[in-house]
C-alpha cells in the first residue's frame, strides 16, 4: 500500500507538533549553579531529580560552575537564563548598571561558615592582620563577606590576604596544607572538615539564627535570579520554574534527611552517605520554606554588601528592583501530588 507524500508530511508534522507540545519553552532553559554538589543549591538539583520541571512543560539544563560569581558572569552574557547564586549579586550586579532580580528564595541564611586551620594562628576575625583567607573566587558572595566579617573586626583592607580557591577541594586542600589560615566554605565541605578535625569554627553562619547574629538581621542567601527583560518576555516560563523550585522546597520541609539524599545522584551526593545526611541535618532548617523574600532581608544583605564593597552606595541601589515575590505568591501550596487537597 502506498501513501501519498501529502499524507506523510501531515503525519511528520503532527508528530514534530506533539512532541514540541511537552515543553512550554522552545529552546531549553539553561539554570547554572555555583557548585551542584553545595547544599546551598539543594532545592533546583531536587526540583529536576524529582521532574518538578519536565511536570510544568520545561526543558531545563541544569549545569554547575566553581562559584557564584561564574554564573553572574554567564547570566549577564546571555549565556545561562536563570542563575542559582546568592541574592547579593542581584545588588551588586544592579551597582554596575544591570538589571537581575531573584525571582525565588532558597535559603533564610549565609549558609557559610568560616574555618581556621587546625591549630593555626586565627581564634578570631580580629587576628587576620597579616593572614591569608581562602574565598571561592574575587567577587563572590564569600569575598565580600569575608571582607565585611574581618573589617568589622577592625583589620584595615591591605592588612591581611584574600585567596581565590577554585572549588571544594581545592579548599579543603589549602587548609590541610597552610596554604590559608582561614576560609569560607559551605556544607557539605564544612561538616567533613570539621568531622575529620581538619579545621575549627571562627565564624557560623550556617544557621538562620546565628547568620542574623553575625549579619545584624534577616537574610537571604542562594536564590535562582534572572535578567529582568527575559523574566518580562518569558513570565509563563519564569512561573513555572518558581513552581517547581516552591515544590522541591515543600519536599524538604516535608521528607527526612535520609529520603531527600536519596533524590540526590551519587556524583554530587559523595562518597559518604551519612556525612552527607550529617551535613544535610545541618542545612537544613535554613531552606525557606515559601521562596517569599524575608521583609527585611534586603536591607540587611544590602548594608553588608556597601559596607564591603566601596563601589556600593546604599542610596543609589532600588531594592524593589532586586527581587519579586509575586511568582511565589501566585504558586500553588504544597507538592503536585497533595495540591487537589489543599501570594511585590
Amino acid at each position: 500500500m502506498q501513501r501519498h507524500p501529502a499524507t506523510l508530511i501531515r503525519v511528520l508534522f503532527c508528530v514534530v507538533a506533539l512532541m514540541a507540545a511537552r515543553f512550554v519553552s522552545a529552546q531549553p532553559i539553561v539554570l547554572m549553579t555555583g557548585g551542584a554538589a553545595k547544599l546551598i543549591y539543594l532545592p533546583v538539583i531536587l526540583a529536576d531529580q524529582l521532574g518538578y520541571f519536565r511536570r510544568e512543560g520545561l526543558d531545563v539544563r541544569v549545569v554547575s560552575a566553581p562559584a557564584g560569581i561564574d554564573t553572574s558572569t554567564e547570566l549577564v552574557a546571555g549565556a545561562i537564563q536563570g542563575a542559582v547564586g546568592y541574592y547579593d549579586h542581584t545588588i551588586e550586579l544592579q551597582g554596575r548598571g544591570l538589571d537581575v532580580q531573584s525571582v525565588v528564595v532558597l535559603g533564610q541564611s549565609a549558609g557559610l561558615i568560616e574555618l581556621g586551620r587546625r591549630g593555626g594562628a586565627m581564634a578570631t576575625m580580629a587576628d587576620a592582620k597579616g593572614r591569608r583567607l581562602g574565598v571561592t573566587g574575587f567577587g563572590s558572595s564569600t569575598y565580600f563577606l569575608t571582607r565585611y566579617l574581618v573589617e568589622r573586626a577592625g583589620v584595615p583592607s591591605g592588612e591581611y590576604t584574600v585567596v581565590p580557591l577554585a572549588n571544594e577541594s581545592a579548599f579543603e586542600q589549602a587548609i590541610v596544607d597552610g596554604k590559608v589560615d582561614a576560609g569560607m566554605i559551605e556544607e557539605p565541605t564544612a561538616t567533613r572538615m570539621l568531622t575529620r578535625l581538619e579545621a575549627t569554627p571562627l565564624v557560623d553562619m550556617r544557621s538562620v539564627k546565628d547568620t542574623r547574629a553575625q549579619l545584624g538581621g534577616a537574610y537571604a542567601g542562594a536564590c535562582l535570579y534572572m535578567q529582568r527583560d527575559w523574566i518580562d518576555a518569558h513570565e509563563d516560563a519564569t512561573a513555572r520554574l518558581v513552581r517547581a523550585v516552591r515544590e522541591a522546597l515543600h519536599f524538604i520541609q516535608t521528607h527526612d534527611e535520609a529520603a531527600i539524599a536519596a533524590v540526590v545522584p551519587a556524583g554530587i551526593r559523595g562518597d559518604d552517605p551519612a556525612l552527607y545526611r550529617q551535613a544535610l541535618a545541618i542545612a537544613k532548617p535554613a531552606y525557606s520554606p515559601t521562596g517569599l523574600m524575608p521583609a527585611d532581608a534586603p536591607s540587611t544583605v544590602l548594608a553588608v554588601l556597601a559596607r564591603a564593597n566601596p563601589e556600593i552606595s546604599e542610596r543609589h541601589i532600588d531594592l524593589a528592583r532586586t527581587y519579586t515575590n509575586r511568582f511565589v505568591a501566585a504558586a500553588p501550596a504544597g507538592a503536585p501530588d497533595d495540591r487537589a487537597a489543599g501570594s511585590h
